[in-house]
């Protein structure tokens, strides 16, 4: 850890006033954001996607589970895969308990994965979630919301996170949002990459310690996340 120059109780609360102030400014600017994103149109779905739940199959309209909103998280976990994406799964530590509030706020919340349906449950139990998990193996919905490529399917060409278009990694995360108004459902908003970190808590929480999230000098950002059930005894080790 690099020590900032130690100063008095008296200079740190100056400087401490001076970033709160900084931070009410981002927080009304983060409050516009919201505010904006809640205006941004809707745009009907007009496929019949179809998922693999341990109900049986549902539509996309079903997986409202009588709310009028839903809320989709793209787990990475492709067909072929044997585990979720580590970093998916880092995410999904941080909103599984908070599904619960957030029914009560008319909200339903769902992860989709093209992964069978029996090794998304499989995993699960082993990460000990309670999320509904459902798979959209045979649907297009991955491919159509940007957070799938596979290289047998080279005619989805669509961007992540709406930019140039490139092929990124087979699976990507992301965050899609619905509305069921009159019996019909709409898209509203996706988000993706780090439009994500929003509502990771570690993350949020790491930004608050001395160090922040210290991963600048790993060879990819990331790299320290494990899977929870996979980290070493030695938690306390020294950072790099």
């Amino acid at each position: 850890m690099t020590r900032p120059t130690t100063r008095t109780r008296e200079q740190w609360l100056a400087a401490r006033l001076e970033l709160l102030q900084a931070e009410k400014q981002l927080t009304r600017r983060s409050d516009e954001l919201a505010r904006r994103r809640r205006r941004l149109p809707w745009v009907p779905v007009e496929k019949d996607y179809v998922f693999g739940t341990g109900d049986g199959d549902k539509t996309l309209r079903e997986l409202f589970a009588d709310r009028s909103q839903l809320l989709v998280y793209h787990f990475m976990f492709g067909p072929e895969w044997t585990a979720g994406c580590p970093v998916c799964s880092f995410w999904a530590d941080s909103f599984d308990r908070a599904i619960v509030h957030l029914g009560h706020r008319d909200v339903t919340m769902v992860c989709a994965s093209r992964a069978p349906l029996a090794r998304l449950g499989a995993y699960k139990r082993r990460m000990g979630w309670g999320f509904e998990w459902v798979s959209a193996l045979r649907a297009d919905f991955n491919y159509d919301f940007g957070v799938s490529f596979p290289e047998q399917r080279p005619e989805v060409t669509a961007a992540y996170n709406y930019g140039t278009p490139a092929r990124p990694g087979e699976e990507m995360p992301g965050l899609s949002a619905f509305a069921l108004h009159d019996g019909i459902v709409y898209h509203t908003c996706s988000c993706y990459a780090r439009g994500l970190d929003a509502f990771n808590n570690a993350y949020q929480l790491l930004d608050r310690s001395p160090n922040g999230r210290h991963e600048k000098r790993l060879a990819t950002p990331m790299a320290w996340v494990h899977r929870h059930d996979e980290y070493e005894d030695s938690a306390a080790a020294v950072l790099p």
